[in-house]
C-alpha cells in the first residue's frame, strides 16, 4: 500500500525508498497481469499452439515490454497451467495429455453444471451475452473460420457460468477453459467436432432462456460427457517435439 505524506497511518516507518520500490512492484504486477491476459487470449484464440516455443526476446519486441514484466507473466502462466517452463529450453505452451482433458471435463461438469443451477435472477445483459456467443460462433462457421469458431464456444460456456453471478466462478471458469483450448490443437478434425457442437449451444440457449435452469444444466452435463468422448476419441497424443502420434 502507498500513503503520502499527510495520509501515511501512525506507527508506520517506510521510507520513501521503500515507499517507491512498493509501488514498482504494484506497477511491475499490474503490467504483467495484462500481458498475461493478453497472452492467454492468444491461446484461447489458437494463435499460440501447444508445443510452441515463446521466445522471450520476440514476446517482448511484439508486446513492447520488459524482460520482468515478462518473466512475471509466464510465471502467472505457468502456474494456471496454459506454459510449461523447461530447463536450458526455455518456456513453452503446454501439451496436454488424455488424462488432462479427461480431468478438465470433470472440472467443467462440476462448476459449469452446478453454476446453472445457482443462478437466481436471469439479467438482460447476461443472456444478451450468452446469444452473442452463439451468434459470434455461427457467424464464424458460415466463414470457415474454425479457430474462431473454438473461441466462441469458450465464451458460450464462460457466459453460462456468468449467468450466475460470481467472479470467483468467473475466474475459475476462465483458466479451467483457457487450459481446456490446448485440446484442439491435436484433434483429427475440428471443423466436424464444433459443427456438431455448435448446434447443441441453442437447445441449452433456449432452455435458459425458459428459465429452465434444471434442465439446462441436464443438457449442458449431456453435451460435456459426449464432448469428451468424441474429442478423445479424435485426439492424438503430441510427442516432446510437438508432433502428434496415435
Amino acid at each position: 500500500m502507498v500513503f503520502d505524506g499527510a495520509a501515511r497511518p501512525s506507527g508506520t516507518t517506510g521510507t520513501g525508498a521503500q515507499v517507491r520500490s512498493e509501488t514498482a512492484g504494484l506497477t511491475r504486477e499490474s503490467s504483467a497481469s495484462r500481458v498475461a491476459d493478453a497472452l492467454r487470449a492468444g491461446i484461447i484464440e489458437g494463435r499460440y499452439e501447444p508445443g510452441t516455443r515463446l521466445s522471450e526476446e520476440r514476446v517482448r519486441e511484439y508486446l513492447g515490454v520488459s524482460r520482468s514484466t515478462l518473466r512475471e507473466a509466464f510465471r502467472l502462466l505457468i502456474r494456471e497451467r496454459l506454459l510449461v517452463h523447461e530447463l536450458s529450453r526455455g518456456v513453452f505452451v503446454r501439451q496436454l495429455s488424455r488424462a488432462d482433458i479427461s480431468d478438465l471435463y470433470r472440472v467443467r461438469r462440476v462448476v459449469e453444471c452446478t453454476a446453472l443451477r445457482q443462478v437466481e435472477v436471469l439479467t438482460p445483459a447476461g443472456l444478451r451475452r450468452m446469444s452473442a456467443a452463439i451468434e459470434d460462433g455461427r457467424r464464424a462457421e458460415r466463414e470457415g473460420r474454425w479457430p474462431q469458431v473454438a473461441a466462441a464456444s469458450i465464451r458460450f460456456h464462460e457466459a453460462l457460468v456468468g449467468l450466475a453471478e460470481s467472479p470467483r466462478l468467473d475466474g475459475l471458469i476462465t483458466e479451467v477453459l483457457a487450459e481446456f483450448r490446448l485440446a484442439y490443437a491435436f484433434m483429427h478434425d475440428t471443423s466436424a467436432f464444433h459443427q456438431h457442437f455448435l448446434q447443441r449451444h441453442s437447445a441449452i440457449a433456449d432452455a435458459v432462456r425458459a428459465g429452465d435452469l434444471d434442465g439446462a444444466a441436464d443438457l449442458l452435463d449431456t453435451y460435456l460427457r459426449d464432448a469428451e468422448r468424441e474429442l478423445l476419441g479424435s485426439y492424438t497424443t503430441p510427442d516432446r517435439g510437438g508432433r502428434s502420434r496415435p
